[in-house]
């Protein structure tokens, strides 16, 4: 379990393919902290560490989940959100946030308001009304593994601001409007949803 605090950033040093399968090596302060089998969050999605040395290390990204999120559009040189998992004994300064992205989504507009961003995200709307993905006013969202708060709800779309220390720490100076993003929508809210689609 994660929170969507971002710990750092990590570089994509190397990319292979095994298959279907993706491995990345990735080169992080966090290294020499880290133990094998142990789970780290890159953009939202949980990876299991499977080798390091003194300054990167490995993890695998199976086929699933190349196709329902953009880790299968990573390049060498490029930037990832890093963290760790949630201690026992931690404090929850972001969300309950799992590590499954339950969708992409894809960024349509970045605006500087003089101090922080605007960013703009709409999401697939998906088949089954039952089961498509939420946001509500003022409720979370992990968007690249980072914990925020939602405004201007809509179907399929909504708003959150960037303040200057999440913009400079996280991938999100990257962003460009078209980027493909990581979407894990609240927990409480899917169950929430989950729990009412039955009364209907």
């Amino acid at each position: 379990m994660f929170t969507g605090i971002v710990e750092t950033t990590g570089l994509v040093e190397a990319i292979e393919a095994t298959g279907t399968n993706l491995t990345f090596r990735i080169e992080s302060s966090l290294t020499p902290e880290l133990k094998i089998d142990q789970s780290v969050s890159h953009n939202g999605v949980c990876l299991t560490v499977t080798s390091l040395d003194d300054r990167s290390y490995t993890v695998t990204a199976v086929d699933e989940t190349l196709k329902k999120t953009n880790l299968g559009k990573l390049a060498v040189g490029d930037r990832v959100n890093l963290e760790r998992c949630m201690p026992a004994n931690g404090r929850f300064d972001g969300h309950i946030v799992q590590g499954h992205v339950d969708q992409p989504g894809r960024c349509t507009n970045i605006q500087d308001v003089d101090g922080s961003w605007l960013f703009d995200f709409e999401y697939a709307p998906g088949d089954d009304p039952a089961n498509r993905n939420i946001t509500v006013e003022k409720g979370s969202i992990c968007i690249n593994g980072v914990s925020l708060t939602v405004f201007n709800s809509e179907d399929n779309r909504f708003r959150v601001t960037i303040i200057p220390y999440t913009y400079n720490h996280t991938t999100f100076r990257d962003l460009k409007v078209g980027d493909m993003v990581n979407l894990e929508f609240d927990i409480v809210g899917k169950y929430l949803k989950k729990m009412f689609a039955g009364y209907r």
